[in-house]
């Protein structure tokens, strides 16, 4: 009877300690989205009292006013098309590339130590500096601007991703080595699984890099897009779609980072 007791106390306690972590995440989701609310509301009103030129920094009334003059002609959605087609493929190509180099590096000692001072150069030369390379080898259309994201992911994905199988418990190794495991049946059955959150890490940082890539080639070589938006805007002057573009910039971004968060949570 007493053993009964303190189970249900024990539940009791726990129902209480799941109630405080759903209240807390609750607060602070609404605290979330109340600071939101205030950015933009103290941005709006200070737009319109004059305590900082609309001209220059605009509002959030004149943004909307700007998304839904480009709904109204149909330019918007055929500028996000583009610019989301050229980040999921840099995305895409940069993470499973910068991947499979990473296992081959892993498995291949000496060709790991002989391009590893090549791969720590590579990642610290900005990549802006090879856009006029980019441009004359792959023109001036979205190849060029699909190259570029690439390049900015797939250094950083080859390095974190070859960190983790590196990191992988020696121990374990040693003891499927001892077993006559093949160095291919310990990638599979120990190093790919030990590193699956380091692998979600990388998608989580592809998912800024290739923004960053893809806006960086549209600012070079687009004649749509986004960043060609951004461009156009500030050389006329139009900085409400300067700053309309960079909004849907962000939240473009952000649902491209909850969907990788979302995948974080099923793979758990």
């Amino acid at each position: 009877m007493k053993r009964n007791k303190k189970e249900v106390a024990c539940s009791y306690e726990h129902i209480q300690f799941l109630r405080k972590k759903k209240w807390r995440a609750s607060c602070i989701r609404l605290l979330r989205f109340g600071l939101l609310i205030a950015i933009f509301g103290l941005w709006e009103i200070f737009a319109r009292l004059g305590v900082i030129d609309a001209f220059i920094t605009s509002s959030p009334s004149r943004i909307i006013k700007t998304v839904g003059n480009l709904l109204h002609s149909g330019d918007l959605m055929m500028h996000i098309g583009i610019t989301l087609y050229e980040t999921v493929l840099g995305f895409g190509i940069s993470t499973l590339a910068g991947t499979a180099i990473a296992i081959v590096l892993w498995c291949c000692d000496p060709l790991r130590e002989i391009l590893d001072p090549f791969i720590v150069v590579l990642n610290s030369l900005p990549k802006i500096a090879l856009g006029p390379i980019i441009i004359i080898w792959c023109g001036t259309g979205m190849k060029a601007i699909v190259v570029m994201a690439i390049l900015i992911c797939i250094v950083i994905t080859v390095l974190n991703m070859l960190s983790a199988f590196q990191s992988t418990d020696a121990e374990r190794l040693l003891l499927l080595r001892s077993m006559g495991a093949s160095k291919w049946q310990m990638l599979i059955k120990l190093v790919l699984p030990s590193s699956l959150p380091a692998f979600i890490s990388v998608l989580k940082i592809n998912v800024g890099m290739s923004w960053v890539g893809t806006i960086m080639g549209e600012y070079l070589v687009s004649r749509a897009g986004l960043g060609y938006l951004i461009v156009y805007g500030g050389q006329v002057f139009k900085l409400d779609l300067v700053m309309a573009s960079t909004v849907i910039l962000c939240i473009l971004a952000a649902a491209m980072y909850f969907l990788v968060a979302l995948i974080e949570k099923l793979t758990k």
